[in-house]
């Protein structure tokens, strides 16, 4: 099969979209998107254990607000409220890493 000229890589598309990486726009879209994944992924670890949102505040000692918000990429989360919803309300552990 012969590749398709015309189709667009997801990097392309960025690129034309937000600039090259290391400029400013570049870096504030990679920025937004980092905080909207870890929303996203804090909603699903959520629903994979079944849990409504209140449920999970009342857990780790916060309310369904604040839940709501950092899931929607409303509101910025503080490290150590991260660390308290992944240990107390997921039973699970806080794993980082760092890529340079």
């Amino acid at each position: 099969m012969k590749p398709n000229k015309n189709l667009t890589t997801l990097d392309q598309l960025v690129t034309q979209n937000f600039g090259e990486p290391g400029t400013l726009r570049r870096d504030q879209f990679e920025s937004d998107y980092e905080s909207f994944k870890l929303g996203f992924l804090l909603q699903q670890a959520r629903l994979q254990r079944g849990m409504t949102q209140e449920e999970l505040a009342e857990k780790c000692g916060t309310n369904k607000g604040y839940i709501s918000k950092v899931e929607n990429d409303v509101k910025e989360i503080r490290l150590s409220t991260l660390r308290k919803i992944v240990e107390k309300g997921f039973g699970g552990r806080l794993e980082l890493s760092i890529k340079l």
